[in-house]
């Protein structure tokens, strides 16, 4: 059965159900199904991200004191520059897998080796930074104190910079036991023991007295509020938890949903971008076999360029969401 488009001096044929409907094969239209469906879902995620960061603005972190770290510059603050770079690494990625495309059109089967190859080790240098940059993310900088009533307290000196639990907190002669079913306590678990204890880092904040607290909640300047000392002293009373890092229950920057839809969304985008690679790599070993060559068509590699493509500009609205708005 044919649809058709009757016009004043001829009739048209639209779709004739063969194997390239609207001129495309079926395997790109496939894969073009696939990318709308995919992009609905990372649609969905960023815009429950974007109405919980609006219920819990003041309490939000900021991304300039998140992710602040550079590989081998340790003790170093460089902001976002890191995010920055491996942005530039998946985009440039994004441009030699255009290159990959276009010389398979020409059939230029050295080239396509050459461009795939610069495609995957951008992949792959990608995946790894985010992997250290998860890594860093869990294992925390500062640390901080956590109420009894849920708040985050964080320590600041009196220019407002942030200091590290390990730069004040006192060593008392003291035996932590680590919460386990072991211990006839089947209903309550804990992760492994922080650093120090609350009473340490009380102890030690009380030795320092040009020590401050600072909250969560941000001033109309988009700035942490920093409490007086005697302020400070009444709330680090109610403390109740060490916090050091972040996971899915804690966590030290500010609202524990945010690194909840940090580790979901960049590790769900992760998942996207490794796939991609080895995709990739399985496309590459049979470009250097000739499979496409002797097919005298290199739209498998047009189709995988599709899925690349959109997971790079995937990751452009995650960069903008996570880390500059």
């Amino acid at each position: 059965m044919e649809a058709t488009v009757t016009t004043a001096n001829s009739e048209e044929k639209t779709w004739g159900g063969g194997n390239e409907p609207m001129r495309a094969s079926y395997g790109k239209m496939m894969m073009w199904f696939f990318i709308v469906s995919d992009a609905l879902t990372f649609s969905g995620f960023l815009a429950a991200y974007g109405f919980s960061r609006f219920k819990f603005i003041e309490t939000w972190p900021l991304a300039d004191e998140v992710f602040t770290h550079f590989p081998f510059l340790h003790g170093v603050t460089a902001p976002m520059y890191y995010v920055a770079l491996m942005t530039f690494i998946l985009i440039f990625s994004s441009v030699t897998m255009v290159l990959a495309v276009d010389a398979g059109h020409q059939m230029k089967k050295n080239k396509v080796i050459l461009y795939m190859f610069l495609t995957i080790i951008g992949g792959l240098i990608f995946v790894g930074s985010q992997a250290w940059e998860w890594k860093n993310f869990i294992q925390g900088e500062y640390g901080a104190i956590e109420t009894k009533g849920g708040s985050l307290l964080q320590f600041v000196d009196k220019d407002g910079k942030r200091v590290a639990l390990a730069d004040f907190a006192a060593h008392l002669p003291e035996e932590r036991a680590q919460l386990s079913r072991s211990k006839a306590t089947w209903f309550m678990e804990e992760a492994d023991l922080p650093s120090y204890s609350v009473a340490e880092v009380q102890a030690g904040f009380k030795a320092h007295p040009d020590l401050l607290i600072r909250t969560e909640v941000l001033t109309e300047k988009k700035e942490k509020t920093v409490l007086s000392r005697a302020e400070s002293e009444e709330r680090l009373a109610q403390a109740a938890y060490v916090v050091e890092g972040a996971n899915l229950e804690r966590n030290e920057y500010g609202s524990k949903l945010f690194a909840d839809f940090f580790f979901f969304i960049t590790g769900f985008h992760g998942f996207h971008v490794f796939s991609g690679v080895i995709i990739n790599i399985i496309i590459f070993f049979n470009v250097l076999l000739g499979t496409y060559e002797k097919r005298k068509s290199y739209e498998m590699v047009e189709k995988v360029g599709l899925y690349w493509h959109f997971v790079d500009l995937v990751w452009v609205f995650v960069f903008t969401v996570f880390y500059l708005v």
